[in-house]
């Protein structure tokens, strides 16, 4: 009886833990998402009277490198805390 409580008490803990980094990954995809709407689809969809290809050619050069360091930062900051997370869990579970 013990032997199954504590089975299913880790199944459950396991699967909190998969889940939060499930979680994780899902909102480093949103993240990137947004940083393309927010920065470069903003560029590509510029509409009015002065607004040439050339402009939104410049624009989207000055902007592309601001857009990658500040991507590439996070993002990278997010791989570190999903690794960091999953193994602080597996250190858990072998304590």
């Amino acid at each position: 009886m013990i032997e199954t409580i504590e089975f299913v008490l880790g199944c459950i803990s396991n699967t909190a833990s998969y889940l939060r980094l499930w979680a994780l990954s899902l909102a480093h995809s949103q993240l990137a998402l947004v940083f393309i709407d927010m920065s470069l689809k903003m560029a590509w969809n510029m509409r009015g009277e002065n607004s040439s290809i050339w402009f939104i050619t410049l624009v989207s050069f000055i902007i592309w490198f601001p857009f990658m360091a500040v991507t590439m930062t996070v993002l990278m900051q997010m791989d570190v805390l999903e690794c960091f997370l999953h193994t602080l869990r597996l250190h858990w579970v072998e304590f």
